[in-house]
This record gives C-alpha cells, sequence and structure tokens, in this order.
C-alpha cells in the first residue's frame, strides 16, 4: 500500500488541482486510488455517502477517483465561524466550536482521527493521494501540525512540493520552503511541480536546471496556465466569467463575511446566458433581475451585516421593480421572521428578526442536518438534487414547499406573488432542469442547457490528460508504486 502527499508552497498553490488530476491518472490506468485531506479549513463542503460532511475539493477527487464521497477522505473539518474561532468537525460530525488556542491543545485527538481514518483507507485501496492544507513552513502552526509535514512524519510517506509561477516568486517560494524544513522532513521531498506557468518553457528551463542544482531535488513537471479550466474552490469566490450570449440574465449574490457553499453558483458563472457579479462590502447591489442570499456559517452575524451594508433596503426596492429573490440555506432562514440561536451555536446566544418577507421562524439545534437528496421544484415540476447542510429547523405557514423531496418532506417555501423563493437545497443549479427552470423564473426568456456535471467532468480529464503531456510519469508511478 503506498501513501503520497502533496504539499504546496503557499495556499492556492494547486494542491487540490494536483491530487485531482493524479487522481483520474490513476483511475485511468485502474489503480483503485482514494483521495485524503487530514484536514481542511474551509466554508466549502458536501454530504457524504456515509451521511456526514466534508471539504468540497475531497468531492471533487472522490469524483476523479470515480468514487462516492466519504467522511474518512476528510477526517478534521474546521469551518470559521469569526476571525478566530471555528466548529470543529471530526469524522464528518460537529463536535464543537474552538478558538485557535484551544484547538492547537486539540490537535492530538485529532491526530488520532486522522490517523485511524488514513488505516481505514491504506487498508482498503493501494494507494492513498494526500493534500496538505497552506504551506508546510508556517512556523507559528508547526508543533503539533497534523495537516502537512506532522502527518507525513507519522505516515512514514514521501512528499511532492508544487508552487505556483503565476503569482512570481517561484524559486524564493521552494527554495525557502525547503530551507525551513527539517532535515528529515526535506528529505521526505521527492520532487517539485510548477503550476500555472505561461510562455515558452525554454525560458524557464535555466531557472529549472539551477533550482536541480541547488535543492537536489528534480522538477517532475511544468503544468501549464489553463485559460478556459473550471474546478470547484476550496474556499475562495472565483469570479472568473465565461463567454457570454447576447441576451444575459443579471444575478448578483452579496459576498457576506462567512458566506458558505459558494461553489452553488459556479452553475450560474459558467451558463452562457447568466452574468453573475458578486456585490462586497461598501458596494451597492446594481439593478438585477435576480439577487440570491446565498448559504452562511453564522447567520444572524451576516445577516446584521447585509443591513450595514443597506443591502435590505436595495432587496426591497428590487421586489417593488418586480424582481426576483431567491434565498438558499442560510439565505432562507434570513427570509423569514426570526432566526433564534438558544445555544449560541454560531456565536452569542439570542434572537434576531429576520427580513420578514416569507411567514416562517428558525431555531438553531445542535443536531445538523445532513442530507444528500432529491425532488421537484415547485416550477415547472422540473426535477431537482442537491444537499442540505444546516442546523436551522424551521416553521411556519410560509414554508409551502419550494421544492417537494422525494423522502416525503417539503423543503422551503414560495411568496403568494410568486417572486420569492427559498429552499434548503445546495448544489440546485448542477441540476439542468431546475437551472433551466430557475432561470425562466427569474426572466429568461429562452434558456440554453448546460451540463455542468459534464463540464465538471471534462476538466478532470483534461488534468489527466496534463499529467500524461507534462509530468514525470515514470517517477509518479515509482512513487505511487504503481
Amino acid at each position: 500500500m503506498t501513501t503520497l502527499m502533496v504539499q504546496g508552497t503557499t495556499s492556492d498553490a494547486g494542491k487540490s488541482t494536483l491530487v485531482t488530476a493524479l487522481c483520474r491518472w490513476l483511475k485511468r490506468q485502474g489503480v483503485a486510488v482514494v483521495p485524503f485531506k487530514p484536514q481542511n479549513m474551509a466554508l466549502n463542503s458536501a454530504v457524504t455517502a456515509d451521511g456526514g460532511e466534508i471539504g468540497r475539493a475531497q468531492a471533487v477527487q472522490a469524483q476523479a477517483a470515480g468514487l462516492a464521497p466519504h467522511t474518512d477522505m476528510n477526517p478534521v473539518l474546521l469551518k470559521p465561524n469569526n476571525d478566530i474561532g471555528a466548529q470543529v468537525i471530526i469524522h464528518g460530525r460537529a463536535l464543537t466550536s474552538m478558538d485557535a488556542l484551544a484547538y492547537h491543545d486539540y490537535k492530538k485527538v485529532a491526530m488520532n482521527a486522522v490517523l485511524e481514518s488514513h488505516q481505514r483507507l491504506i487498508a482498503a485501496y493501494p494507494v492513498v493521494m494526500v493534500e496538505g492544507a497552506g504551506s508546510p513552513a508556517e512556523i507559528n502552526l508547526r508543533a503539533g501540525d497534523i495537516a502537512n509535514m506532522g502527518f507525513a512524519e507519522a505516515v512514514d510517506c514521501p512528499v511532492i512540493l508544487i508552487a505556483d509561477i503565476d503569482k512570481g516568486g517561484v524559486f524564493a517560494h521552494l527554495v525557502g520552503t525547503l530551507a525551513l524544513l527539517s532535515k528529515s522532513e526535506q528529505a521526505r521531498v521527492q520532487g517539485f511541480v510548477i503550476n500555472r506557468f505561461r510562455g515558452d518553457i525554454a525560458l524557464l528551463q535555466p531557472g529549472l536546471d539551477w533550482l536541480e542544482q541547488r535543492t537536489g531535488k528534480p522538477v517532475l513537471g511544468v503544468l501549464p496556465y489553463l485559460m478556459d479550466f473550471h474546478l470547484e474552490a476550496e474556499d475562495a469566490i472565483d469570479t472568473r466569467q465565461a463567454v457570454k450570449a447576447a441576451e444575459t440574465l443579471k444575478v448578483v449574490v452579496p459576498v457576506l463575511p462567512r458566506i458558505s457553499n459558494h461553489t452553488d453558483f459556479d452553475p450560474l458563472r459558467l451558463h452562457p446566458q447568466v452574468e453573475l457579479c458578486f456585490v462586497g462590502p461598501g458596494q451597492a447591489i446594481p439593478p438585477a433581475d435576480l439577487i440570491i442570499l446565498p448559504g452562511s456559517k453564522s447567520v444572524r452575524a451576516d445577516l446584521a451585516f447585509l443591513r450595514e451594508q443597506g443591502w435590505d433596503t436595495a432587496i426591497d426596492k428590487h421586489l417593488r421593480y418586480g424582481g426576483k429573490l431567491l434565498g438558499i440555506c442560510g439565505g432562507l432562514q434570513m427570509l423569514g421572521q426570526l432566526i433564534d440561536d438558544p445555544h449560541g451555536l454560531e456565536g452569542p446566544a439570542g434572537s434576531s428578526s429576520g427580513l420578514g418577507l416569507l411567514a416562517f421562524d428558525t431555531v438553531l439545534e445542535a443536531q445538523k442536518q445532513l442530507r444528500n437528496v432529491r425532488g421537484r421544484l415547485c416550477l415547472e415540476n422540473a426535477e431537482v438534487s442537491g444537499y442540505e447542510i444546516h442546523a436551522g429547523v424551521s416553521t411556519g405557514e410560509g414554508l409551502n414547499g419550494a421544492v417537494r423531496l422525494d423522502d416525503g418532506r417539503a423543503d422551503g417555501g414560495v411568496s403568494a406573488d410568486g417572486q420569492i423563493l427559498g429552499t434548503y437545497l445546495h448544489g440546485l443549479f448542477e441540476s439542468s432542469p431546475a437551472c433551466a427552470a430557475l432561470l425562466r423564473w427569474a426572466g429568461l426568456r429562452e434558456v440554453q442547457a448546460v451540463d455542468y456535471h459534464a463540464l465538471r467532468e471534462r476538466d478532470i480529464e483534461r488534468l489527466a490528460d496534463l499529467v500524461e503531456q507534462h509530468l514525470d510519469t515514470q517517477k509518479l508511478r515509482e512513487l505511487c508504486g504503481v
């Protein structure tokens, strides 16, 4: 059994991308490979086949490996609920919230969970492909590390180090990171991968030669910058736009401080007939056909922020002019009359008035609702699938069923005038029939069908092609024990 780990010199260096690429590359060769991330910090998560919660990046990597997502693929997930604290999720279940100092002391317990999951995976799969977190050279986080070299040392696995040349300073990133590691950790690094290169590789070759001479480590390859490429972001919002048609629907998403699962909007960002605009702090909400209130990890605090920005007034004006409003998960809760957090699950205990646009109240409860679901929208009876991740339990006459779920439940609600719709379902735009129905509801007359799953699969295949074309596959096979 082989474990190979990909670590990065920085956040967003390409760790998730390379692990995804290697998983699909190995699957093509008939190798049973499983993705693994010991510790993830992200507000984008997915519901697993065993009813837990993991980072979305690992769910995409599972797709690349041809597997259903499982909690062992990401045994420790941290979901920040403020600048110094996060909800701690172990083996898919939320245990508690901790500040950074308390979690630092908790790492020994978390490491046990990490090693348990890794043991189960290596017993079931010949190759475990591991993704690190951030950088292994974060000096202040090295004590008790479970995310990078601490894990690699514990399981005695080799490491590939990846760096992003598009940001600049790639040689300093690689040499500096290596220099800040211990001797045993340096010995684990089996080679470098340089990511997002544009231009003539011949101009880079002198630098590659210098790097190999300086460090004694091989460059395993240089991955090119992909212009038309999409892979769900682990945390940062992707604001790139695809080429748009002449007739577009204008969609606005207010970016809340603790916005969660913003990957919900990737199908809209990539849709040729949708002009998607993310509005940040200090920005006014522009004229739009549809405003979407996104999910939130701290609904009451984010609702207060929304009001501080004056966005509630802009939403009222938008509705007066006939615009449509959609709330997803935390956004749904904001549409109601009251949000009550009696146990202080997302911040100080207390209650907040909602926007009062639908007649229902929400109480946050300790037990999270985690489900993969299917059903039909109230719009056109369109098929829809998605997933629920929420602590809130909502009740009231306004919840008349925006979605009728196959398990018999009614989810969310729609206003009497049909302008406002709310649902707990994340991922509803990934279903082509539901996406088309929602876009028609919002005002788009002729909707072009877009298969989001096919787009994601296409780009996973492109990544595997890059491994074959640009990396040292013989060395990679050796490292994977293939």
